[in-house]
C-alpha cells in the first residue's frame, strides 16, 4: 500500500511559517483522550483550517473501534468514521504555526501509518514533531499533574533539559514514531502527562491544561490553557465531593498527596527559556542544512 492511496490533502490556504508537527492519537498511550481533547481545544480556540486527513478504512478494525450514525442538520442519517484528521493552527503573533494531527492508533499497518505522517511532516516543511499523550500515574486530583518530555536526540535533550528515553517493553505507535524520526535524523519530542489513576477514563481537563501550558512552553505559542479553568474546578469539586463520601478513598488520596509533595520531580526549564532554546536549536539545525 502505497502512502499517496491513503494521505488525503485539501490543500494550505496560506503558506505555514515554520510548523512543528503535534500529534495525538487517542487509544493506550492517551489515558481518557486527554491528549487528544488539549489538542481539540487548541484548534478550536485559534484560526485553523482542516488541510488533510489519513483515510480510516486500511488501519482500524470497526468491531473495535466503531463508526457512529447521527444526524445531520435536516434530520438525514449520516455515518461517522473514525477520523485522522490534520488541521492547520495559525498564531498570528507567534514565530511559527503548527499542525495538528488528531486521531486514533491505528490496529493495522502501523508502518504505513507512520510513513504517512513521515510524508506530512516534509510535505508542509515541519522543523519537528511533538507528540503528546496522556498516562495513569500516582498523582492525586488535588494536584497539578507532571508533564514528562523526552527526546532521542542528544542535543536536544541538552537544550531542552528532557530526559533521553529509558522505557523498555510494549510499545504503541507514538513510539514507532519516535524511533522512525530517529532513524532518518529529524527533530522529534515527546511529552507525557499524568492523571491520577484512580480515576480510570474519566475526563481529565486538569492534565489537558498542564500539557498545553508546557507544549506553549515548548512551542512559543499561545495555547489557551487558562480557558480551562472553570472545566477543571468543576472537575475538582465533583471528585473531591466523591471523595469525601468515603474514608477509604479519602485516606488514600492523603497519602497521594503526600508521596506527590515529597517526590523531586525533574521540572523543565522556565516557560520563556524553553521556548527561546528550542528555537535556536531549530535555527542552529537549518543554518547547518
Amino acid at each position: 500500500m502505497e502512502v499517496a492511496d491513503v494521505l488525503e490533502w485539501r490543500g494550505v490556504s496560506a503558506p505555514l511559517r515554520r510548523p512543528v508537527l503535534v500529534v495525538a492519537m487517542s487509544g493506550w498511550f492517551d489515558v481518557g483522550q486527554t491528549a487528544t481533547k488539549a489538542l481539540i481545544h487548541l484548534i478550536d480556540n485559534h484560526e485553523s483550517e482542516e488541510i488533510g486527513s489519513i483515510d480510516a478504512d486500511p488501519f482500524y478494525d470497526f468491531t473495535q473501534v466503531r463508526p457512529e450514525a447521527r444526524l445531520d442538520d435536516d434530520g438525514d442519517r449520516m455515518i461517522v468514521w473514525p477520523a485522522n484528521d490534520i488541521t492547520a493552527v495559525r498564531f498570528p503573533g507567534a514565530v511559527r504555526d503548527i499542525v495538528v494531527m488528531t486521531g486514533t492508533e491505528p490496529h493495522v499497518r502501523w508502518r504505513t501509518y507512520v510513513r504517512c505522517l513521515i510524508a506530512t511532516y516534509t510535505r508542509l516543511g515541519c522543523e519537528a514533531i511533538v507528540t503528546v499523550g496522556a498516562a495513569a500515574d500516582a498523582v492525586p486530583h488535588t494536584r497539578v499533574p507532571p508533564v514528562v518530555g523526552s527526546t532521542v536526540d542528544p542535543v536536544l535533550a541538552r537544550t531542552l533539559g528532557l530526559s533521553r528515553p529509558s522505557y523498555q517493553g510494549i510499545t504503541g505507535v507514538a513510539g514507532v514514531l519516535q524511533e522512525q524520526f530517529e532513524r532518518e535524523e529529524l527533530p522529534a519530542i515527546s511529552l507525557r502527562v499524568g492523571v491520577p489513576h484512580y480515576l480510570g477514563n474519566a475526563e481529565h481537563p486538569q492534565s489537558s491544561a498542564a500539557l498545553l501550558r508546557h507544549l506553549e512552553h515548548v512551542l512559543g505559542v499561545p495555547t489557551r490553557h487558562a480557558d480551562l479553568a472553570d472545566d477543571i474546578e468543576r472537575w475538582r469539586t465533583l471528585h473531591d465531593d466523591a471523595v469525601a463520601e468515603d474514608d477509604k478513598a479519602r485516606h488514600y488520596v492523603r497519602m497521594l498527596e503526600t508521596e506527590f509533595d515529597r517526590r523531586a520531580e525533574a521540572e523543565l526549564p522556565s516557560g520563556d527559556d524553553l521556548a527561546a532554546d528550542f528555537q535556536k536549536f531549530l535555527d542552529e539545525r537549518r543554518n547547518d542544512d
